[in-house]
């Protein structure tokens, strides 16, 4: 609850942060990128910090049970996280129905506000999933150490241990690679798609309504892309723990892990909320509500510009960096006694 109110302060345009990236956009693209930048960066603390005292004090209290039972609570929510996740593409889609039958301008106004709310409660939505994937990877890291661990003997990861550290090292470099390689596949495939589009404007007689585009064209190129351009990532978040495991033994790939879900989770707070900040603050504009720069103005021009960029953030790079990290957890504890068993470097 906690997580989905800070969440709701910063993308909602009912409150300052948002506001205030709205009223840099009269200055230009630049001054509106950087400004949601700091504003999904300051967003990262207080969850951070909630996620953080909430794994302490369950492990405290409970230990291993404590921090399961925990992220079982968090998984509680995932009815509620799905239904909130899927208001924002039906308001998102009925506004661009609106806009694309030229309906009245009431209408459109109606689906603008739902837009708006759409978008705060998909910003929710993606942190109640943040909140439950750090829990659950938190488990199944704790699951990991104790595979490895004899019986009767506390569960230790040397953090002191060279081995460990550059495991955490190059685990924290590869979620940054991980969101590079998402945010290159994604400018690609739209790349290619505003190529056909440009082709399928140019066909004689569609601008005038007398000949039917080749829907159909687009829609599978989108489809296709989103498919083929996550094989390599998928395959990243598999093989790299395993391999590891294989050359640098159980503790590189502990440190590999936790080192990957510290740098993941204010990753993906970042992306979301910068990502939802941008696009409530275009709403903010076209709503009329910044005085002098309504749709159409260069203001803003320049917040569908960061809107556009928010776009990769929170619908691509946010939401998949839980499940590279819950990924990468997942392989290592099916291969634990296999990297104990069988390791090229002891």
């Amino acid at each position: 609850v906690a997580i989905g109110s800070i969440t709701e302060y910063y993308t909602s345009s009912d409150y300052k942060p948002t506001r205030k990236l709205a009223e840099m956009a009269p200055e230009g693209d630049a001054f509106v990128i950087t400004k949601g930048d700091a504003i999904g960066s300051r967003s990262c603390l207080l969850p951070v910090v909630l996620i953080g005292i909430a794994l302490f004090v369950s492990g405290r209290i409970s230990g291993i049970y404590g921090i399961a039972v925990a992220s079982l609570g968090m998984l509680s929510f995932v009815g509620t996280t799905v239904s909130i996740d899927a208001f924002g593409p039906i308001a998102d889609n009925a506004g661009g129905l609106a806009e694309s039958c030229h309906l009245p301008h009431n209408v459109r106004t109606i689906t603008d506000k739902l837009d708006a709310v759409g978008n705060t409660t998909a910003a929710i939505g993606k942190g109640f999933a943040i909140g439950s994937a750090a829990f659950a990877t938190v488990s199944l890291i704790v699951s990991y150490v104790g595979n490895f661990t004899p019986a009767n003997s506390e569960m230790v990861l040397n953090i002191a241990s060279f081995t460990v550290v550059a495991g955490a090292i190059i685990g924290g470099a590869l979620v940054e690679y991980f969101s590079a390689v998402l945010a290159d596949n994604t400018i690609e495939s739209a790349r290619a798609m505003a190529d056909e589009g440009d082709k399928l404007l140019s066909v004689p007689g569609v601008m005038e309504g007398k000949v039917r585009p080749d829907y159909n064209r687009m829609i599978q190129m989108a489809t296709q892309g989103a498919l083929r351009k996550m094989l390599f990532p998928s395959v990243l978040a598999m093989l790299i723990p395993a391999i590891s495991g294989f050359i640098f033994g159980v503790d590189f790939v502990g440190g590999l892990l936790i080192g990957a879900t510290i740098v993941a989770i204010p990753r993906a707070i970042f992306m979301g909320n910068s990502g939802g900040a941008f696009d409530n603050a275009k709403k903010y504009i076209e709503s009329g509500s910044l005085e002098g720069h309504g749709k159409g103005s260069a203001a803003h021009k320049s917040a569908v510009t960061g809107d556009t960029v928010g776009d990769t953030r929170k619908d691509v790079v946010g939401v998949a960096l839980d499940i590279f990290i819950k990924t990468m957890s997942t392989v290592a504890n099916t291969l634990v006694n296999v990297f104990r068993n069988f390791t090229l470097i002891r």
